[in-house]
């Protein structure tokens, strides 16, 4: 079975995105596939969530009296919009940390209004405006809490690293996973499409998951639920879905990933991992979007943008849209 994206320019297709995605359950028993559904690929900022279970497992939490708040944007791929650099400023501050222990790296704001403010303003992009600031915030908290030098937390043999490392191992049922260098500079992490689903079946499902996992899985998904505009931004697929979906957890990755965990479906708790083997972020959207309405989770008559996205060209004249078909292997 098939899944695919397609652009189509002029009423013809132009471009082919083919995708592979793996639906399973927490005990790991795949439901449903369609491409590969052991396709490796690097999770990217799809991670985070579980990144995040170190502010849990080191004690962090207790420590600095981290919010459900600061847990959302610690598994953020945030927009740079004001309050998520005022949030990532507060947080390090409650650390005693400022800006400078930071390994992300400075970009623009991903909000394009936040993006204008600022160019106008004079002012340059700090760590503070990357999208992943949180994320990097709440490693310095392990860090701290696990008594390790916080300079050097991006490092693969930083305790902070090698305990989310083990968390992976540990929720994915996979041993062997690879790792190159994010975007952010921290590692990431390489599962077949299968375990990485499983984990965000866990998400859904903190019950099933060893001891030691299920306090942080439950509050990070309520975290997340709770706060869907910390963990991306008002335009972003990932935040107006959650807001929709009471149900969903939802954490898009860079280059064409995503992760998905859903509870109370016909199924019971699942985890779904998708990846768009071009890579396109652009052809990701829609097929979210087709598969959350072959789950039977999302209905077609709600209204999203993402569902047949147009394609404009430099004088923002229509010349194209994509759209996603999907036909699923169920086992």
């Amino acid at each position: 079975m098939t899944a695919y994206t397609y652009a189509y320019r002029g009423g013809l297709i132009e471009n082919r995105h083919k995708v592979s995605i793996a639906i399973v359950d927490p005990s790991g028993q795949v439901l449903a596939y369609s491409g590969n559904p052991y396709l490796a690929a690097h999770m990217r900022s799809s991670a985070k969530p579980f990144q995040a279970l170190a502010l849990y497992l080191s004690g962090a939490i207790q420590r600095f009296g981290i919010t459900p708040a600061e847990v959302a944007l610690t598994c953020a791929s945030h927009d740079g919009m004001e309050q998520h650099v005022a949030m990532a400023a507060n947080y390090l501050h409650k650390l005693g940390l400022d800006a400078s222990y930071l390994a992300c790296g400075a970009h623009l704001p991903f909000d394009p209004a936040s993006r204008k403010a600022l160019q106008q303003s004079g002012q340059p992009a700090t760590v503070l405006h990357n999208n992943c600031s949180g994320k990097h915030t709440g490693m310095l908290a392990a860090a701290l809490a696990l008594g390790a030098d916080p300079r050097g937390y991006e490092q693969p043999d930083h305790p902070v690293q090698q305990l989310n490392l083990q968390t992976l191992r540990d929720l994915s049922g996979h041993q062997h996973i690879p790792y190159g260098v994010d975007g952010c500079s921290v590692p990431t992490f390489v599962l077949p499409l299968a375990p990485a689903a499983r984990m965000f079946a866990l998400l859904a499902a903190p019950e099933a998951a060893p001891p030691q996992y299920q306090e942080g899985l439950q509050a990070v998904f309520r975290a997340m639920q709770q706060h869907p505009d910390l963990v991306a931004g008002p335009q972003s697929i990932d935040t107006v879905l959650m807001q929709k979906l009471p149900q969903l957890v939802a954490k898009r990755g860079a280059d064409g990933y995503y992760g998905m965990a859903l509870r109370d479906t016909r199924w019971g708790s699942i985890g779904v991992a998708l990846k768009v083997e071009s890579g396109s972020n652009e052809a990701r959207e829609p097929m979210v979007v087709r598969l959350l309405e072959e789950l039977g989770v999302l209905s077609p008559e709600v209204a999203l943008e993402w569902r047949r996205p147009l394609i404009r060209n430099v004088r923002k004249l229509e010349v194209g849209y994509l759209e996603a078909r999907l036909e699923l292997n169920w086992v």
